[in-house]
């Protein structure tokens, strides 16, 4: 049994000289502790690369979810990979590191709690969660757009071979029901993903319009289907605990230094959060 910690954070934002300052300084507290890394810690694939190695040198163990961030194809990197052969490049790169990925074996987490198996996740999104008003996908868009609220991923985040972002989300999602299905019935889990995988936690959001690129709805009962103790997503820049079914959703964005340099100390609480073993606070944070 694990005498250490499961750690979380996503949103790092390493472009941000701010944000690269703290991931420099994230350490373990002990030498068995495990980090979840939920998407989005950069935009080059160097950047991506480099701070995937040095916090692979620090924890036991890094499990890597990517972000929309990290399958973007900016025009400012290098690698002109596009879609899947970019995320699977991304694969391979983490292979080397020994970094785990939605492709690898999931690893389990021998606690308190018995066994339990992290499992990273790409499902992406697939505007399900439509825009208030809207009927189905077209709609949605076009609410969006006249409203000024368009996600930089309909420019850099290209679906290839996908002829769009919804296709490349069912096939992920069709992947990830087949590998968790495949688990034993007794099996634990927690669920990383850099989406939420219920729409509640969205309705937050300033712009209900970005919902729809924030998710799909064919995930809704994977945490009580996959018997979720704990779910770790991040991309709404929201750090909080909710409870859906009587299970710890956990969002653990660092976010942009606009957002969190306005809300003293900085940043605004401690950018690991511990997923196992659970937190006795009530889910309070």
């Amino acid at each position: 049994m694990s005498e250490g910690k499961l750690l979380a954070v996503s949103d790092l934002h390493v472009a941000y000289d701010e944000n690269r300052a703290i991931v420099e300084e994230l350490r373990p507290d002990s030498d068995e502790d495990w980090l979840i890394v939920a998407g989005d810690v950069a935009e080059k694939f160097a950047d991506i690369t480099r701070t995937l190695r040095l916090l692979s040198e620090r924890f036991a163990k890094v499990v890597w979810a990517p972000g929309n961030h990290e399958l973007w194809t900016h025009p400012k990197d290098p690698c002109e990979l596009r879609g899947e052969e970019r995320y699977l490049g991304l694969v391979e790169a983490c292979r080397e590191l020994g970094v785990a990925t939605p492709e690898d074996p999931y690893p389990v987490w021998q606690g308190a709690e018995g066994p339990v198996a992290v499992a990273p996740l790409l499902v992406l999104y697939d505007y399900s969660f439509l825009a208030p008003g809207a009927g189905n996908m077209e709609e949605s868009l076009r609410i969006a757009h006249d409203a000024g609220i368009v996600c930089t991923d309909e420019y850099f985040l290209h679906p290839d071979p996908y002829p769009g972002r919804d296709a490349w989300c069912r096939a992920r999602v069709a992947e990830s029901e087949r590998r968790l299905s495949a688990l034993g019935p007794d099996m634990r889990t927690v669920l990383v993903n850099h989406f939420p995988l219920v729409r509640h936690p969205t309705l937050v959001l300033r712009h209900p319009e970005f919902a729809q690129w924030c998710g799909t709805e064919l995930t809704a009962d994977w945490h009580t289907r996959f018997r979720a103790v704990s779910v770790v997503y991040g991309h709404l820049h929201i750090p909080r605990v909710t409870w859906h079914d009587g299970v710890r959703f956990e969002e653990v964005s660092i976010g942009y230094p606009r957002e969190w340099r306005p809300r003293p100390p900085r940043p605004p609480r401690p950018p690991l959060r511990r997923i196992l073993p659970l937190p006795d606070d009530g889910g309070v944070r």
